[in-house]
């Protein structure tokens, strides 16, 4: 699985020890610290002392979390990728029901519901619950796919990469170019993953957040003004049903 970590000296040990507890064991945690200025990288040192199947990389420069992400994807060997952000958590039973599931109905991109989570990991009773599957055209109209809880066969797909250079939202464009290759999602319907609600996302990140995604359409996927338009609207009205009474 890959983790791109900044900062993050206040959540990365439990999040690699929700990593540690899970109950499939052949696994491999790459963390790729992006230069971090806290402890961050002093945390993850002390936990692969004591696990060797995490691996730390660090970048040489700051360059953001697609960047990390793909030189995490660069090292993966494993027939499978997963992605978990650096304060966000997975059940026990995560790798194993997913891994089981894309095994069984032979899926070459999976994803799971997720509960969101307080900064403090408090959990609220908002459960993020996708349809059974989805195609690109879904997807352009829905932000319900959590990089959490997502899993790609390599073996099916190829080599992935994300755009980190364009100022979009590289994990949704990653998605849109799977599904448009015809590689749809599949969702195992229960809740596997946690993600972290932070008060930094709250505030000034939305604006942010909804020009990445303007220009995801825009330049990642070649939409015309007024197509982008329409999708843009529903996009955001479900963003906001989804966060919304927290």
């Amino acid at each position: 699985m890959v983790t791109p970590c900044y900062n993050s000296a206040f959540t990365i040990k439990e999040t690699i020890d929700s990593v540690i507890s899970q109950t499939y064991e052949n696994w491999e945690h790459i963390i790729v610290d992006d230069c971090s200025k806290d402890n961050s990288t002093n945390i993850i040192v002390d936990e692969l002392a004591h696990e060797p199947r995490i691996k730390l990389i660090k970048m040489k420069s700051n360059s953001g979390a697609a960047e990390a992400r793909n030189m995490a994807i660069e090292k993966a060997k494993g027939k499978y990728i997963a992605f978990l952000d650096s304060d966000d958590l997975w059940h026990p039973e995560k790798l194993y029901k997913q891994v089981k599931f894309m095994e069984e109905n032979d899926l070459s991109f999976s994803f799971t519901n997720y509960r969101i989570i307080k900064e403090t990991g408090e959990r609220t009773n908002k459960v993020v619950i996708g349809p059974k599957s989805l195609d690109y055209y879904y997807l352009l109209k829905n932000t319900i796919i959590g990089t959490l809880t997502v899993m790609l066969n390599i073996e099916k797909i190829g080599p992935i990469k994300m755009v980190g250079n364009l100022n979009c939202t590289e994990d949704f464009a990653l998605w849109l170019v799977l599904l448009k290759k015809g590689h749809n999602a599949h969702r195992l319907n229960e809740e596997l993953a946690y993600y972290r609600k932070s008060k930094q996302s709250d505030s000034g990140n939305k604006l942010k957040s909804a020009k990445e995604t303007w220009n995801t359409y825009r330049r990642t996927q070649k939409i015309s003004v007024i197509k982008t338009v329409w999708y843009f609207s529903h996009y955001s009205f479900n963003a906001y049903r989804k966060h919304a009474k927290l």
